[in-house]
């Protein structure tokens, strides 16, 4: 019995138009990643369970897809696991890999691995696909492409304020500028255990920080009644909700941030370094970026420890984030290497794809096409046209021989659909070729011999 034909749900089949508008991205995004000085890795699409599992919290383990173990898994479960149907404890026993959820973890996990190799601060960028088994809905995909740049081995701060550069320049190229800025919101991991500290909550802190990251997505009153629900004073909220006033210049709320982080050094640590990117950032061009200083940006995931960085959309697009990223300071010391610091950030390369398309900034010339097709016309000799097709491709012209001597309008049919510039067929009458705009209907007579009398072609 035939199989129907499906996808999984969350994934995509890439053809034709789209992947070269993928393609056009991503030659950008690596151009950039390069001239930064950042060198190309690339890790494995599954890694040992150990090795994803506890750097992501709850939740993010929960969206983790697992892999069976090989042949008869079962042979060796957790017997008392699988009767008391505890999930966690029989998955450990039943699995030992998983698909990467991110790009930072395994990059931790090879740094470490290869620490004797590598010249510190290293620069890494990696453009691979992650899996994750969220609930599929627009912009968001169990299967997708990330596109991260990391450095790895050095404190200083400077980094994150490159980082927003690196942003600033890709941005630019991919036409998200003037009138379709993105913004980046920034904090820090610190201000947020500043205020654990200040309230007493710092055992709940990461409990705290997962309902703070869903303001975006249920609202202030929706975070506040999730806090009480959770068990937390409603006055932790109501203060951090004063900070949220955009109309309030970023000196004030940092400066009232002083008061509350009076007897917090990690607080007060936090300021420092956010005072310093703003500052050092007030100074650059930066015209693709509306950078934002955003106190209730947590980003779920535990390993961040320092900056934080959120790309939105522009506002003229109903998106979730377009990237982000931040600095984690422990997270190579957790596969047992040295304690290295890093920074990294990340382009969602499914999503940015999603807001072009919608403002029409893919350029008109991008596209799955070929410029000349030859035509196999019934006195058609086939190798003075694959002749043909050869010397069109040693001058760089993209082209192919349609393979059989169909009739003109299958033919013709089939060069619309591939969406071919132009057509090129041999005219016995004339005993030349001749090669025919299939948009202007244009033609232009020339032998094999003077094929430059036809080239540049148009490619429009």
């Amino acid at each position: 019995m035939a199989t129907q034909a499906s996808l999984a749900k969350g994934t995509r089949d890439f053809y034709g138009d789209e992947l070269s508008k993928r393609q056009f991205m991503i030659a950008i995004i690596e151009k950039h990643f390069k001239r930064f000085g950042f060198s190309r890795i690339e890790t494995p699409s599954f890694e040992n369970y150990a090795t994803l599992m506890g750097k992501y919290g709850e939740e993010g383990d929960r969206l983790i897809f697992k892999i069976l173990k090989s042949g008869d898994y079962l042979a060796k479960a957790n017997t008392s696991a699988l009767e008391a149907q505890d999930s966690q404890a029989l998955t450990s026993s039943i699995s030992d890999k998983a698909l990467r959820y991110d790009l930072t973890v395994p990059f931790a996990r090879f740094v470490v691995q290869h620490q004797n190799e590598l010249a510190f601060p290293f620069k890494r960028y990696q453009i691979q696909p992650v899996w994750r088994a969220d609930r599929p809905q627009k912009g968001r995909f169990r299967e997708f492409t990330q596109c991260d740049a990391d450095v790895v081995g050095a404190d200083s701060l400077w980094q994150e304020v490159e980082l927003l550069q690196l942003y600033n320049s890709i941005f630019s190229d991919l036409g998200l500028k003037e009138q379709h800025k993105v913004t980046v919101k920034l904090n820090n991991r610190k201000l947020l255990s500043g205020i654990a500290e200040a309230f007493g909550i710092q055992e709940r802190l990461s409990s705290f920080m997962v309902i703070l990251d869903k303001l975006d997505k249920i609202g202030s009153e929706g975070v506040a009644t999730e806090l009480k629900s959770q068990g937390f004073d409603p006055s932790i909220w109501e203060t951090l909700a004063t900070f949220l006033d955009q109309n309030v210049s970023v000196e004030s709320r940092l400066e009232r941030l002083r008061t509350l982080f009076a007897s917090s050094e990690i607080g007060a640590k936090g300021i420092e370094e956010m005072q310093f990117v703003l500052d050092q950032t007030a100074q650059l061009s930066l015209d693709s970026l509306s950078l934002s200083f955003d106190l209730t940006l947590a980003r779920g995931l535990h390993y961040y420890t320092g900056t934080l960085f959120e790309v939105s959309a522009p506002n003229s697009v109903q998106l979730g984030a377009i990237g982000g990223g931040g600095r984690y300071d422990d997270l190579t010391a957790s596969f047992g290497g040295k304690d290295l610091s890093g920074v990294g950030i990340s382009f969602g390369l499914d999503r940015i794809y999603l807001v072009l398309e919608e403002l029409g900034l893919f350029p008109s010339t991008i596209g799955d096409q070929i410029e000349v097709l030859v035509l196999h016309l019934t006195d058609t000799d086939p190798l003075m046209a694959l002749d043909l097709v050869a010397k069109l491709r040693a001058e760089g012209v993209s082209s192919e021989f349609y393979p059989e001597a169909a009739k003109p309008a299958k033919q013709y049919k089939y060069a619309e659909k591939r969406k071919a510039m132009n057509v090129a067929f041999w005219n016995t009458e004339a005993n030349s070729w001749v090669i025919k705009n299939m948009k202007t209907s244009e033609q232009q007579e020339f032998q094999l011999e003077s094929l430059q009398t036809i080239l540049p072609l148009n490619r429009d």
